[in-house]
């Protein structure tokens, strides 16, 4: 956990220097269960997604990105929509023209709309 509770530490340093409006961490629910008091403490709003029994997806940033993401992530990250998966990638802050790539790509691969 000292190099996730490292990497989160640094991702809230940087929602409060304003460079990162959304983190994504995937991790253990027993790293979560560290994790998200430190969260709680620091007013950032978070979302945990289940990804299996043992795993989570942590996001955590601003309000309204976090309420955004509640609304498009509602099924493993693997089962996205095309759409719903650019969504995500630019929210995170991924690089905008590898991500209309990525999205391009999919399309053209038929990856169906759920």
């Amino acid at each position: 956990m000292a190099s996730k509770r490292h990497l989160i530490l640094q991702q809230i340093y940087e929602y409060r220097k304003g460079v990162r409006h959304l983190s994504l961490v995937t991790m253990s629910r027993a790293e979560a269960a560290e994790t998200v008091p430190l969260l709680d403490r620091a007013s950032i709003d978070h979302f945990v997604q289940t990804v299996n029994i043992d795993k989570v997806n942590l996001y955590f940033g601003h309000t309204i990105v976090v309420d955004t993401i509640r609304m498009i992530v509602t099924k493993p990250l693997n089962r996205l929509t095309p759409e719903e998966d650019f969504m995500l990638g630019v929210l995170l802050g991924y690089e905008k023209e590898a991500q209309c790539r990525r999205f391009l790509s999919r399309k053209r691969a038929g990856i169906a709309s759920t």
